[in-house]
């Protein structure tokens, strides 16, 4: 159930807020709208997201089965978290779809995340390609959540070809550089009908909260908390910054003015000239 008015939402607690606030992908209902993204991986970072961030959602990199990782990282994660395998190392729309059918029988999950990237420097994800694999996969049944540049042609595109979400990058993938795409983004919110995650880029509690405040979906993080200082503390402070945001959305931010002020207190009627 998603709350939608202001009434709905005021003077619940957080964690009242965050349970009745639900939302949908793919046919699969989540609580939680923080979702770790795959990259650097530890026990204590899993730890971090699942119980300090509450995640529900953990993305998974299937080419760390070549190099033993896969075991050791799903020993980590409670059976209770939904896993997202991802395509990351494909090239084209072919390898992505080979990885997905691999991951998803070794993993038995039905999510992926499509990550096609040919570009090595800036990892910026091939829109195109990433199309032509979210039409064969979905065809396939699987709940595809494509990796994307926000472009809304190609966002539109990616949702008629059976997207169950489009996942716009804010900034280069472990870059922390924050929301550089947000107008690009808040495009795809207005007029994409499909949850928008944003994915990659987000560096700080504060940036996953202005994300949240357009109306996103949820929020896909790894980097900002993997090189924080201290993994519990950033989590919980992701968590509480989506949440904010999320209820500052439904809220409905305040007006902002072209130009010029308004006192919010009388100019007038509290001096008085001596007789």
């Amino acid at each position: 159930m998603e709350l939608k008015t202001v009434n709905e939402t005021q003077a619940i607690d957080t964690e009242k807020f965050v349970a009745q606030d639900t939302w949908e992908l793919g046919g699969h209902t989540f609580t939680s709208r923080f979702i770790l993204g795959s990259g650097k991986y530890s026990l204590d970072l899993i730890k971090a997201a699942v119980e300090a961030a509450g995640t529900e959602m953990v993305t998974l990199a299937l080419r760390r089965v070549n190099d033993g990782g896969m075991a050791n990282i799903l020993d980590y994660i409670p059976k209770s978290v939904t896993l997202l395998p991802n395509t990351s190392g494909a090239r084209n729309a072919d390898e992505a779809v080979r990885i997905a059918r691999l991951a998803r029988t070794l993993c038995g999950s039905p999510f992926v995340k499509i990550e096609i990237m040919r570009d090595s420097r800036y990892l910026l994800p091939d829109n195109q390609a990433t199309i032509e694999a979210t039409e064969i996969l979905a065809k396939e049944g699987f709940v595809v959540m494509p990796y994307m540049f926000p472009d809304l042609t190609a966002a539109r595109d990616m949702v008629n070809a059976g997207a169950a979400c489009v996942m716009p990058l804010a900034a280069p993938i472990g870059s922390n550089k924050g929301l550089v795409t947000k107008d690009w983004i808040e495009l795809l919110v207005n007029e994409i009908n499909v949850p928008i995650i944003v994915d990659a880029g987000i560096g700080k509690p504060s940036e996953a909260c202005a994300a949240m405040e357009m109306g996103v979906s949820a929020i896909m993080a790894n980097t900002a908390i993997a090189t924080a200082g201290d993994l519990v503390g950033m989590a919980a402070a992701f968590k509480e910054a989506i949440t904010a945001g999320r209820r500052a959305y439904l809220a409905g931010t305040g007006r902002v003015l072209a130009k010029g002020g308004v006192a919010s207190s009388p100019l007038t009627g509290y001096l008085r000239e001596e007789a």
